[in-house]
């Protein structure tokens, strides 16, 4: 009976962390796409200082860290926050791209270009290291590759590109795929501090990037007379809309990295994949529903196709990981 119940209590908070992954990120996906097509005011101006989103998110997310790491941190000797600085380049530089990206296309393009991050990641482990990848893991790349590919070559409706601030299809993508290549660089860089540094916990490295990210940001949009920031500042006092859009924004990220951290302690990263894999499936079916992205039938079969091979690449590592847990009972 008490193993009953506390099989319960777990399938209950794994239903606690997917209800919070999808909501925040859902949510904040659709924060993303309001401000980056939305008319305010009366004037009818649009938000063009997107960049200014990042910088944003960066100290909330530093602050929410502090305050975390304050109350519920006990470990001691975890990375120095200087050994953040190359990573934080790259998680500046990167995330910037992504949302700039929302200027030439649709949120629903953006997801699945964002979504094939498995393309850059086998390219360069063939390419640099030597990798020899098996037959379904190529299965997986063609998949999300050919998906992602049609959906770009496919015509977008003209009502979709009526929103868009600058619409250039090459351009947008383009960005999409320098920020998978920057993120692939952030990753390796936080594989490689937590290897050295073991002490280090998700606060910390929350905490190390986003200070770092406050930094660089702060110099490239005030760093002088004529920078970003200073015009959306302007721009939010002259919208208020817009100011709070951009605060509930910047919590939604820093609440959703709550949840994942959550979900990794207690369920491992494959369930983490898992759930942020369906919640991007889900963003593109909200976002054509609620923000009047609509989608033709041949671009629907490409969001299957993407995510069935997404699908059958958590489905590989889950395989992977059952042989790994019988070889350990066995020996």
């Amino acid at each position: 009976m008490e193993a009953h119940g506390s099989g319960f209590r777990r399938v209950l908070v794994l239903a606690f962390c997917v209800a919070g992954i999808w909501s925040a990120y859902i949510y904040q996906g659709v924060l993303q796409e309001t401000l980056s097509t939305k008319r305010f005011g009366p004037d009818g101006k649009r938000f063009e200082h997107l960049a200014f989103l990042n910088l944003a998110q960066n100290v909330i997310c530093l602050i929410w860290s502090y305050i975390m790491i304050k109350l519920w941190s006990t470990r001691a000797g975890g990375a120095p926050w200087w050994t953040y600085w190359s990573a934080g380049i790259t998680n500046t530089i990167g995330p910037a791209m992504g949302i700039e990206a929302l200027k030439y296309i649709s949120y629903p393009a953006q997801v699945l270009a964002k979504s094939s991050k498995m393309i850059p990641v086998m390219f360069m482990g063939t390419l640099v290291y030597g990798i020899r990848y098996t037959l379904p893991e190529y299965l997986c790349t063609f998949l999300v590759a050919g998906g992602v590919s049609m959906f770009a070559l496919m015509k977008t409706s003209s009502k979709t590109i009526s929103k868009l601030a600058h619409p250039n299809a090459p351009l947008g993508y383009g960005l999409c795929f320098l920020n998978l290549a920057f993120d692939g660089f952030t990753n390796a860089t936080q594989d490689s501090i937590t290897a050295r540094f073991p002490k280090t916990s998700a606060w910390d490295i929350m905490l190390g990037m986003n200070l770092w990210g406050t930094i660089y940001n702060m110099v490239y949009m005030f760093g002088w007379p004529q920078g970003s920031g200073f015009g959306a500042i302007q721009f939010c006092k002259e919208h208020p809309e817009a100011a709070w859009d951009i605060f509930y924004y910047c919590l939604c990220g820093a609440v959703g990295q709550n949840f994942i951290f959550l979900t990794i302690s207690r369920f491992g990263s494959l369930a983490n994949t898992t759930i942020t894999t369906t919640r991007k499936f889900v963003s593109i079916v909200v976002s054509s529903l609620l923000s009047g992205n609509p989608l033709s039938t041949k671009q629907w079969g490409c969001v299957i196709m993407v995510f069935s091979g997404l699908s059958y690449q958590i489905y590989l590592k889950w395989r992977k990981l059952q042989r790994l847990q019988k070889k350990r009972k066995t020996t």
